[in-house]
Formats: structure tokens, sequence, C-alpha cells
């Protein structure tokens, strides 16, 4: 056993590419091998911005010699099938078996030198590897059948032990050499085999482990804070990146001027963590620091210094653009701001922002006004509504998109609008996902519940509905908000009719299964129909979840399927006048009796919306319906009783569709 070594070095690959990237390049070398016989006792992996590697540990020398057995046609049949069979295993007619009138083909593999696979199975990996962009370079770039890659590759390490495996792609030959740090490090450094690699890189000033490069930087970056008093606000993903940007990453902590954080501060994080991928930083009172760490490549023989000085001059003049961004749109109301969307088209088909912004300022008013969204202004909820949109327009947003919604708000403020309004113009967009606040203030929720209800049905009435993965007007988010918004708040409102109600529930199966909620007893109660209250819908599915997880709810919905599976050979749709000409049997009485005393009480417990007590009136049935099938022949031979039993089977399948529709349900 020995382990294989492959390095791919390249010119620098974006750091939003690398973590899958090396996922990619181990699960595509894995199969290959895997084609071969051949299973690597594990696999390590490394990625910088410059090379791509990986580590095969406990390969054998060669594969094992294999012996695969194929069934072919009968003897008798066509000489088309049988040469096809032989075409396929590449054997001729006299090295086949006769076994009872059938061909079989035994078909043995020898063993191969692991060498040889992996001179195949590189190559093979490199030409499919899906890199989400990638480019040709050099002279074989005339021609489409040239390689392709994220960048120019330059090197390819290929040790298995000690030895190079030949192989070569494009004129590239595989070798033992790679090369450092950029700066560094000069000329070639050579690897003898994968115990090596990464302790050459590293006295080459190159981490090879991107996992090692990001703890460096969350601890570096932590104690240049910490000596200042401040703390590291977490954020992974700026973690992540910083240590695709580096192979020896130094954090290094710079300041600027205090009077930038004037500016909101969401401005200044975007600035920083955007714009110049800096680590954004707070004071010991929680609150923006006027500080930014950000990582170099190099081991600065001043310290850093010159480095954080010249990051301090960029970062400067970022912040003045912000600041002078602030500045010039807090001069313009945002009611004059809003007067400009009206240049702004939503949709070819939909109008302009203006259009819909009007439309979202009449349903957030009605929404109020009904009363759907209690103790809510409506004249607030129509002016948070107009002005919600208007930051569009901004200079700030311009620049920094990602802060729709938020500057507005800050802008109302500024211009002395009600506390209630500028929060709504900030939160109206929430919840923006799974794990975002739901918005709980009377307003912001007309405002927001408004501008998602608007968007859904406006798309699906011009039939732009989502399809498989595509979702260009991210519908899907918009419904999984509206669903947030209406049951955190308990709200009671139809919610949509037609395709659009059928979304809402494909929607909600996805949002409730994290709460545990079954998809399928959704189901049951979206199929009585016309249920678009989802406060009272999932009332009712949780009550139904309770209900059948009990030994009546579970023994109850077995008698229901077999009544239902009856009723359907017989072709029974619907329950006839029960007309006994003949005197019942016990159990069948019993049942008789016990659904005109459950019919009722279930009934009028789904009326006043007591699901609990609707599910309790069922249970009622379970001992009389498990009696009847005990005793009771249904299919009796005297046709008066047969349509009596069969009338009596609708009636319980009836009954228990006046809470849930229980052929919906597994199990």
């Amino acid at each position: 056993m020995t382990d294989f070594l492959l390095e791919l070095r390249c010119e620098e690959i974006p750091a939003r590419m690398q973590l899958k990237a090396s996922d990619d390049l181990a699960r595509l070398f894995t199969e290959e091998l895997a084609k071969a016989g051949l299973k690597p006792a594990s696999i390590d992996s490394f990625v910088t911005p410059r090379r791509l590697a990986l580590i095969a540990r406990d390969l054998p020398l060669e594969t094992a010699a294999v012996s695969e057995e194929f069934k072919g046609p009968r003897t008798s049949a066509p000489a088309q099938a049988l040469e096809g069979f032989l075409r396929k295993t590449g054997l001729t007619q006299d090295q086949l078996e006769d076994r009872d009138g059938v061909w079989f083909a035994v078909v043995n593999k020898p063993g191969r030198a692991t060498t040889d696979v992996l001179a195949e199975a590189v190559p093979a990996v490199i030409r499919a590897f899906p890199w989400p962009k990638s480019m040709r370079w050099g002279a074989a770039s005339a021609t489409t059948e040239s390689l392709r890659w994220v960048r120019p590759l330059q090197g390819i390490i290929a040790l298995l032990g000690g030895e190079i495996v030949p192989l070569s792609i494009e004129g590239i030959e595989a070798g033992r050499e790679t090369v450092g740090h950029r700066f560094h490090s000069t000329g070639a450094i050579r690897i003898e085999g994968a115990d090596d690699y990464a302790a050459k890189l590293r006295a080459a000033y190159v981490i090879v482990s991107h996992q090692e490069r990001q703890a460096i930087i969350e601890a570096k970056a932590g104690e240049a804070a910490a000596a200042k008093g401040y703390s590291v606000i977490e954020d992974k993903g700026l973690v992540a990146e910083n240590a695709g940007l580096t192979e020896w990453p130094v954090p290094l902590l710079g300041d600027f001027d205090p009077e930038f954080l004037e500016v909101p501060p969401e401005v200044i994080q975007l600035t920083l963590r955007i714009n110049q991928k800096y680590f954004v930083l707070r004071d010991a009172t929680g609150k923006l620091a006027p500080a930014f760490i950000c990582t170099a490549n190099i081991e600065a023989k001043d310290g850093g210094v010159a480095i954080v000085a010249g990051n301090r001059k960029v970062l400067a003049a970022r912040l003045s653009d912000a600041r002078f961004f602030w500045q010039q749109d807090r001069k313009t109301p945002l009611a004059e701001q809003a007067k400009k969307l009206g240049r702004i088209t939503f949709h070819e088909k939909l109008g302009t922002v203006a259009d819909k912004v009007e439309r979202v300022a009449k349903l957030a008013e009605w929404l109020a006004s009904e009363g759907i969204v209690p103790n809510c202004d409506p004249v607030l909820a129509r002016q948070a509504a107009e002005l919600c949109k208007a930051d569009l327009v901004t200079e700030m947003v311009g620049e920094f998109p990602e802060l729709q919604g938020v500057m507005g708000g800050y802008y109302a403020r500024a211009e002395g609008l009600p506390d209630a309004v500028a929060d709504a113009i900030r939160d109206h967009y929430k919840p923006v996902g799974q794990g975002d606040d739901v918005p709980t203030a009377p307003i912001t929720v007309a405002v927001g519940l408004a501008d998602k209800l608007d968007t859904l049905r406006s798309f699906f009435g011009i039939d732009e509905k989502p399809t498989g993965s595509r979702d260009p007007f991210a519908l899907r988010r918009a419904a999984l908000g509206v669903i947030q918004i209406v049951t955190a708040n308990g709200l009671r409102m139809p919610v949509a009719e037609g395709d659009l109600l059928d979304f809402f529930a494909d929607r909600l199966k996805v949002q409730q299964k994290e709460a545990g909620v079954r998809h399928d007893l959704i189901d049951a109660v979206f199929a009585l129909g016309g249920e678009d209250d989802l406060v009272r819908l999932l009332a009712r599915v949780k009550a139904l979840q309770s209900f059948v997880a009990t030994d009546d709810g579970a023994n109850l919905l077995a008698g229901y399927k077999r009544a239902a599976n009856i009723l359907k050979k017989e072709g029974v749709e619907q329950a006839e006048a029960i007309s006994l000409s003949y005197e019942p049997e016990k159990a069948e009485a019993d049942l008789i009796a016990a659904l005109d005393a459950a019919e009722p009480q279930a009934a009028q417990a789904v009326a006043a919306e007591e699901f609990e007590g609707a599910m309790a009136a069922l249970a009622t049935l379970r001992a009389p319906i498990d009696a009847f099938f005990e005793t009771v022949t249904v299919n009796d031979a005297d046709p008066a009783k047969r349509t009596t039993r069969l009338a009596l089977l609708a009636r319980v399948r009836d009954a228990v569709h006046n809470v849930a529709d229980f052929s919906k349900i597994t199990g």
C-alpha cells in the first residue's frame, strides 16, 4: 500500500470557487479509481489560490483481477441476438457457456498496475472538471477541443509513493516540482512524495490547508483586535474568502477617521466587507469601532505598516463616497424620491415600480382598515407603503443594492417621519430567508404582507410561475415570507385561490417540514378544498398529527382505508340514505349509533375551530368500526343488507372527510 499525491497548479483560482473545486477533485478522482476497482483508504484535500491538490492514502500497487459473469440470450434465440451479446462481451461463441439452454459469458479481467490506472484517471478528471467558469489559453485555444481550466494550467505533480506517474495533458508533463509563495519563495521545490508535500510548501510560505488558513485568520484577527480593546464581528464567509485570497495569511489592524461613523453602520460594514474584504470591529460598548482588519499575503519587513497605510488610504476614499451619498440623499424627501419610481419598469406586463407601489399601498391600507392586521393605522400603513420603495432611486442604494429598505428607514427617520413608518420601510422585505426575523409591528406587517402578496398575485396573473429550479422573480421566497408573517402574527385572511393556493400548499410543506409537520397531513387538509386560511389550516393539521400518532388515530385510519378500498372497488362515490329493512346485527347498530353521535359533534367542533375536539369525536368511531369489520359481512348475499352496509361505510368515509381527507395520509 502506498500514497498518491496529485497537485494541479495554475494561475489564481477565484476564492469563491476553491472549496467546491477541492471537493469536486476528490469526488471525480474517487469515481475514476472506482471504475478500475481501486478505493483509497482516505483522501486528504488541499486548495490555495494557485493549486488544487489531494493525497489518496493506501492505494495498492495493482488492481485485483476480477471475473464478471453476464447472462445472454437463449441458445434458441435468433442469430442477431447472439451477435449483439458477443459484441457486448467481446467474446466469440466458442467462449460462451451453455447452461440449460441459456448462453452465459465469463469475462476475466487481469489486474492492472495502479500507475497505469492513474495515468488514465488524472487526465480524465482534468478534462471533466466542472468549473463554473473556465477558459482556454495559448495556441491550442484556437480549437474548441483544447483543454479548459479555470485559469491557465501550469504544472502537475503526480507521485505514487516516490515515483512519478507518467502522464501528460496538453503538453504539460507530470513531475515532482512545484513553486512556493509568489514573493517569499524563488525557484522550483522538489517534492519526494505525499509525506513531505505540506511541510516543504510550508517552508516556502504556502499553507496548503484551506481550513488551517481560516483558523490562522480567525485567531490572529482576534488577537489584533483585542490588543486595541476591540472585538471582531463574526463573519465566517469573509474568513473563508480571505483564506481563498492568501497562501500565507497575515491579519493586520488599521483604523479610519471616527468622523465617518456618522454614516449608518450598515453602510460602513458593507464598505469594509464587500468592497475591501476587511473584517469589521466593535468597541467595548458594542458599537462599530473606527478600525478594520485586512489580511495580507506576506510577512512584511516593516510589520505591515506600509500595507495598513495603503489600505487606510483606499478605505478613506470609499468612506468619503459613502458619506457624500448619505449627505446628498437626505437633501431630497422620500416623497420626492418616490416620484422617480415611474421611470423604472417593474415588469413589462405589470407596469412601473410606481404602479406596484400604488397596488401595495391600497392593499396595505385595506389590510389595516379591515382589521386583518390588528391595531394598524390605515393612514400610516398607506404612507409607509407609498414610501417603501423610494430608496431604490437614492445614490446610496445605487451603490449598495443590499441596503434597499434599510436606507429608506434611515432617510424616513432623518426627515422626521413616524418611527412606525420608518421601521416599516426598513423591514418590509423581511423575512428574506428561513432564519430571518419575522415582522410583528402592525405597520410593518401590513406593508410587508401587501408587498409579497402583490408580487405573487401579479406574476401568477401573467402566468409567470416558477418552474423546476427556475424562479427568476423569487416567488417561492415571497410565498414563504407570507406564510411566516401570517402564521407568526395569527392573521385570519384568505391568502390565495386557484393555482396560487396550490403553490402556497407546496411552500407550506417545505416551511413546516423543519417544524416536524408531516407533508401528507397538510395534503389531507388542503384536499378538502376551500381552505385558504393558513392559521386555521395549520391548527387542523397539528391536531390531526397528534391524533394519528395515537392508537385510536392509527386504528381509525386503518379502518377508514379498509372502508375506502371497499367503496372504491364497489364504485360507491356518494353516501345514500340508510334505510333499514332488516334487523341489523349488533355491531352494525352500534356503528350507526356511534355515527349519529360523532358526526354532529365533529361538525360543531370544526365550525368552532376546536380541532382537537373534532378528533376526539372521530376517536369514538374507532371501536365500533373495528367491531363492524370483525363481525359483519359487507358484501352479504342479501342485496338490501349489502346496499345498506355500503351506505354505512360511505357515511364513515364522509364523517372522516369533514375533518380531513384520510386518503392522503400515508401509513
